[in-house]
């Protein structure tokens, strides 16, 4: 009725009652307007601790993450990140793309240290390295079409953007689920699986 999309209007509630420049305080807004106005895909508290907990664990310099969508997940990871790391961020949808540029700005982040890329993920992946700069990914945080997560590991693993012992975290691999990525992750005999059993966001 209003002409804005849902996207639109949880970035409205954010430049109302946000901090500009602080992270966790974007993040604890948007939770706010999910959990007491309209639902948004976005990870969430809950998830969002495992993500906190990752970061912590393998401090990576490069991160990728496939799926922007509002932000949310962006400024997650950005905050967590080491000095002198950057994040590469994919969003396929131009609409949602421009939500998120004005949300990471807003958490304080500059280009230096978020590049969001807009385009689908299979067109974008094969230019990281020569139109982007990023050589090998230490984590990949892929919250995108369900579908696309096997499709998008291969293209990483088949263009070498995968780093040494790098950390891949896939959210909604049970629900709405992810099938074949998750037998290929099994068998492979390339990576050490595990599950984070949790709830879905909101």
């Amino acid at each position: 009725l209003t002409g804005t999309s849902r996207e639109q209007r949880a970035f409205q509630y954010l430049l109302a009652h946000a901090i500009p420049g602080d992270p966790h305080h974007i993040l604890q807004t948007f939770d706010q307007w999910c959990y007491h106005c309209e639902h948004l895909s976005c990870v969430g508290p809950d998830k969002g601790r495992i993500v906190e907990r990752v970061l912590l664990e393998r401090a990576p310099l490069r991160v990728l993450e496939l799926g922007t969508y509002c932000g949310y997940g962006t400024v997650l990871l950005a905050q967590g990140l080491p000095p002198g790391a950057r994040l590469y961020t994919i969003e396929g949808d131009p609409r949602h793309a421009a939500v998120a540029e004005k949300v990471i700005r807003l958490a304080g982040f500059s280009e230096q240290t978020v590049e969001l890329i807009v385009g689908p993920s299979e067109e974008v992946i094969p230019c990281l390295r020569e139109k982007h700069g990023l050589m090998k990914a230490d984590l990949v945080f892929m919250d995108h079409w369900k579908r696309c997560y096997l499709r998008d590991l291969q293209l990483l693993e088949s263009h070498q953007l995968l780093a040494e012992g790098a950390t891949i975290l896939a959210d909604n691999v049970l629900f709405p689920g992810a099938p074949h990525f998750l037998q290929y992750a099994k068998i492979c005999g390339k990576y050490h699986c595990k599950v984070h059993r949790t709830s879905l966001e909101y």
